[in-house]
């Protein structure tokens, strides 16, 4: 098996949340964060739904462009309808 998926417990308003796995057998030490991003655009003079969104997504490929190098992106969580942060969980590179 390659991956395990835990359901667990998150504050979804959190900024951060750290989870830390430990797997015996082969001493491996996995680090996750699941960070929380704005979703918004700010004071711009929007004309459509479409401007709107392509602005969010270019936000979104800056904030992880300029991540911290040494976490490697595993899943962006879509947000739901007239959210203010988008969710991101981050894997800290091995």
């Amino acid at each position: 098996m390659r991956e395990l998926c835990i359901p667990l417990p998150i504050n979804v308003g959190a900024e951060l949340t750290e989870v830390e796995v430990k797997i015996e057998s082969k001493n491996l030490k996995c680090l996750y964060r699941l960070e929380s991003f704005p979703w918004e655009v700010g004071e711009h003079d929007i004309k459509d739904g479409i401007t709107e969104d392509l602005l969010k997504i270019y936000q979104l490929k800056k904030t992880i462009a300029d991540y911290d190098k040494t976490w490697e992106l595993m899943q962006i969580y879509p947000p739901i309808e007239a959210a203010k942060i988008i969710q991101i969980l981050f894997r800290k590179k091995q």
